[in-house]
Order: structure tokens, then C-alpha cells, then sequence
């Protein structure tokens, strides 16, 4: 697996009683770790009051006994996960925002990747706007509260503001006395509704709902606005209207395998994906390994299909993050060696079929080869579990660029003797798109197609506030 990022995590609560949310906010964030590693935060409202904390690290190492007991008791929280990126880690893009204005104050929290934040941001420094951050939390938090000052109710101002939102958002925010969450309207990312004690959650995947004993209600819709608050649970549906566009790379790689996303299992997913690779890339081989931990389903499914042995290849340190969020590639590559350890009983003297979930720079996969080849197998086979990526992503995962895909510089016979691999075989993209059985929505596939289901930016720009004066166009 290679870098990618910014597929972060999002969660919220209202309860009817005075509780302990910052407790379950913590739980819930806890379960959704593996969708953000660089920083977290929690923002508790006590009658209107804000208290937050934030700040970089995991969520057990940010939020200490302490922390939490400061946090308070209330009846609505906001909580955030988010991916480490190649920047400098910065504590200031640290979500959820806060925010207060001459109506009161908000808090924020946002998954996804607007495709006109640049021209918003523009437009808003022009018109005198300072910004604290480079995320795009932040322009959503200015189109908000442009709205907010001219309306009746929080509600309508984020109506009113997601005609000019463009992009992949899945949002949940929080004013004094509401509990807000909002879905692009193609649902590029996942947002799902839960109850709790006579309350309500919102979190990007169900199983923070397990975590904190809530109970799964639905997903929320594309372009679907969810206002909790004292009267109960409402909706604005200005927006809905499209069958969604979820990521398919959720499936693949992103969302936890005991997670449902739109009505479809993400275990089964994964195993159906192992299915399909072994009717589509058949080979005589003596065992099936995955690397942990999501080439784990896949595997299994290509044994159950191929009739292959599935088995332990690797032994994973738990704590040690995933590869790919290291900022650097020396960094990335000396992971791999604590990461991983090869089971040589289980490899030794056999033919030995690797299942993972893709390759992005091929540095990884091919550093794995080579611990199997040094543990005894006679021979690798790789095989991916989705097509390969030959496009940008626009929507929220870090691909922007085609010179760093492998896939784009060379050709399936070069990267699989690139790698070391005996061979290679990647999953269809009709297949991948199968994947989720029963799913409620489609899928975008930009990154392996290049057709992507909305605008796309002619060009992006880097952030004129992390580029070096020296470097800059004048």
C-alpha cells in the first residue's frame, strides 16, 4: 500500500439528559481510529457553552482521564478524526473549528475534499476573511456563517451554503442547541445515523454505533441535511435526489471490515473482491496470505474460491500506525520492517499467493516480496484487490497526481518485475464495482476510469501559505 490520505472521521451526539458525551464521543472516536492517526478533537456544548480540546496524536494519547473530565458533561458533542498528510503535521488544521460570530457560536467537523475551495478562500480573503488553517473545514465554516448572518436558523444557513459547497463533504456541526449533519449530494463520503439512549448519532462508519451501544438507523442520504434538537429529528431534503456516488475505495481499503455502508457489508465486500480475483487471475500456488490488515477479507476470499489454503502470513505490531501515513518515503520504507513480520513455517519452501488492497508507488508491495523471499517462498503472486490507479482523486484521498502512480509510468509486466512478483493480477473495474452486494448507491471509480461523477478542477493550486517565498510566481 502506498500514501494516501485524508479520509478522515467524523461523529456526533445529542442526547435528551445532561450525560457524559465527551465519554462517548471518545469511545466512538476511539472505533474510528483507523480512518484518521494525525490529530483528533472533541467540542462538548453545556447549555450553549463550547469546551474543546485538540490536538495531534492518536485519540487514547490526546485524550487523557483529565482531558476528558474538563471536556464536561452536556447534551450534544462533536468529535473529529483526521489522516496524517505530507505536510508538516500542524496542529492549527486540527478539527473541529470553532467558530463564533455575531449569532452565536458553531463548532465543525468535516470528511471529504471540496473541489472550488480554493475559489471560495479566494474570494472570501478578498473580502477581508482571515483564515487559521489550510483545510477546507474552514471555507465551509465561512459559506455557513455568510448564510447564518442573513437567515432564521443554522439549519437554513447550511441549506442555503451547499449550493455553493462543490466536492466531497460529510459533515457534522453543532450550535448552541442543534446537532447538525449534512452529506454532499453525491455522497462521495459515508455518514450513517444511529439512536442511543432516546438520542441521536451521526458517525462516518457503524461501528463507532457499536462502540457506544447505539443503535443503526440508516445512512444518511446524499444532499440530506439532519437537524437534532429538542423537538426530535428533522430533515431538509433541497439537495437529495441522486442515488449517491459513494467511494468504492471505502470497500477496498478505507472503512473497518465490521462496518455497513450503505446497506452492504464491508467484510463481505472484501471477500466477494477475493472471489472475483481468483475467478479473473487464476494460479497454481500452495497458500493464500493477506497483509494485514485489509488484505485479510480478500484473501480469504480467494481461497474459498480458488480452494487454495488460506493462511497466517504475517504477524502485524499493532502499534505501529499504517505505512502509508508516514510523511516521508525513507520513513514509510523503514515502517515496513517493524511493521511486518513474516510467519517463515507458513511460507518456507511454498508457492505463496499475496493478496492486498492496491498499489500506489510500489515501494511497499515490493518490500514485502522481498521479506517473503527471504523467509523461503519459491515463488510470489500478487494480486490486488481493486483495478489499478491511473487518475487523480478530487474528492478527499491523496492521489493528485499521476507522475507518482506506478501505474501510470509502467506497464503490469514492468511493475510485477519491478516488485520481485512471479506475477501480477489486479481486480476488474467491473468487478470491483460489484463488490458491495446489495449496496443502496453507486460507486465513483474516477481514480481507475478518469470518469469522474461531478467537476473536476482544471488545476489545483498549492497553498500559497506552505509554499517557500523562493518558490513562489511572482
Amino acid at each position: 500500500m502506498g500514501q494516501l490520505h485524508e479520509e478522515c472521521g467524523v461523529f456526533g451526539i445529542y442526547t435528551n439528559e445532561v450525560s457524559d458525551v465527551a465519554a462517548d464521543t471518545y469511545v466512538a472516536l476511539y472505533a474510528l481510529q483507523h480512518r484518521g492517526q494525525e490529530s483528533c478533537g472533541i467540542v462538548t456544548n453545556d447549555d450553549g457553552i463550547l469546551t474543546y480540546h485538540k490536538d495531534l496524536g492518536l485519540v487514547c494519547d490526546v485524550f487523557t482521564k483529565d482531558v476528558l473530565e474538563k471536556l464536561g458533561k452536556g447534551k450534544i458533542a462533536i468529535g473529529h478524526v483526521r489522516y496524517s498528510t505530507a505536510d508538516k503535521a500542524n496542529r492549527s488544521n486540527s478539527q473541529p473549528l470553532v467558530v463564533r460570530h455575531i449569532k452565536g457560536p458553531m463548532a465543525i467537523a468535516h470528511n471529504g475534499k471540496l473541489t472550488n475551495a480554493q475559489e471560495l478562500r479566494s474570494e472570501y480573503e478578498l473580502n477581508g476573511g482571515i483564515f487559521h488553517t489550510t483545510n477546507d473545514t474552514e471555507v465551509i465554516s465561512y459559506a455557513i456563517t455568510e448564510q447564518r448572518i442573513v437567515t432564521n436558523s443554522i439549519e437554513e444557513a447550511v441549506e442555503k451554503a451547499m449550493y455553493r459547497l462543490k466536492g466531497a463533504y460529510s459533515l457534522v456541526m453543532m450550535s448552541p442547541k442543534k446537532l447538525i449533519a449534512a452529506r454532499d449530494p453525491l455522497g462521495f463520503r459515508p455518514l450513517c445515523l444511529g439512536v442511543i439512549d432516546g438520542g441521536y448519532v451521526v458517525a462516518s462508519e457503524s461501528c463507532a454505533l457499536d462502540g457506544i451501544g447505539a443503535e443503526f438507523v440508516r445512512d444518511v442520504m446524499p444532499g440530506e441535511i439532519v437537524i437534532i434538537d429538542d423537538n426530535g429529528i428533522r430533515s431538509i431534503d433541497t439537495h437529495c435526489g441522486s442515488n449517491g456516488k459513494l467511494c468504492v475505495f471505502e470497500f477496498v481499503y478505507f472503512a473497518r471490515p465490521d462496518s455497513i455502508l450503505e446497506g452492504a457489508s464491508v467484510h463481505r465486500a472484501r471477500i466477494r473482491a477475493g472471489h472475483y480475483l481468483s475467478l479473473e487471475h487464476p494460479v497454481q500456488a500452495d497458500v493464500v496470505i493477506g497483509v494485514p490488515d485489509s488484505g485479510l477479507d480478500a484473501a480469504l476470499g480467494f481461497s474459498q474460491q480458488s480452494g487454495i489454503p488460506y493462511g497466517v502470513g504475517f504477524i502485524k505490531n499493532r502499534y505501529v500506525g499504517r505505512t502509508f501515513i508516514q510523511p516521508t518515503q525513507r520513513e514509510r520504507e523503514r515502517s515496513v520492517h517493524i511493521k511486518l513480520n513474516v510467519i517463515k513455517a507458513n511460507v518456507k519452501g511454498k508457492r505463496v499467493v499475496l493478496i492486498d488492497d492496491s498499489i500506489v508507488r510500489g515501494t511497499t508491495i515490493g518490500r514485502i516480496v522481498t521479506l517473503l523471499r527471504e523467509a523461503g517462498a519459491t515463488e510470489v503472486h500478487i494480486r490486488i484487490s481493486c483495478p489499478p490507479f491511473l487518475n487523480p482523486c478530487y474528492f478527499g484521498t491523496d492521489i493528485d497526481s499521476r507522475d507518482k502512480l506506478i501505474a501510470c509510468r509502467m506497464s503490469q509486466e514492468e511493475i510485477k518485475n519491478h516488485i520481485g512478483a512471479d506475477s501480477l493480477g489486479y481486480l476488474s473495474v467491473d468487478s470491483v464495482n460489484r463488490i458491495a452486494e446489495n449496496a443502496h448507491c453507486e460507486f465513483c471509480d474516477g481514480c481507475f476510469t478518469g470518469n469522474y461523477p461531478a467537476e473536476i478542477p482544471q488545476c489545483e493550486q498549492k497553498n500559497k501559505f506552505e509554499t517557500k517565498i523562493n518558490s513562489m510566481v511572482e
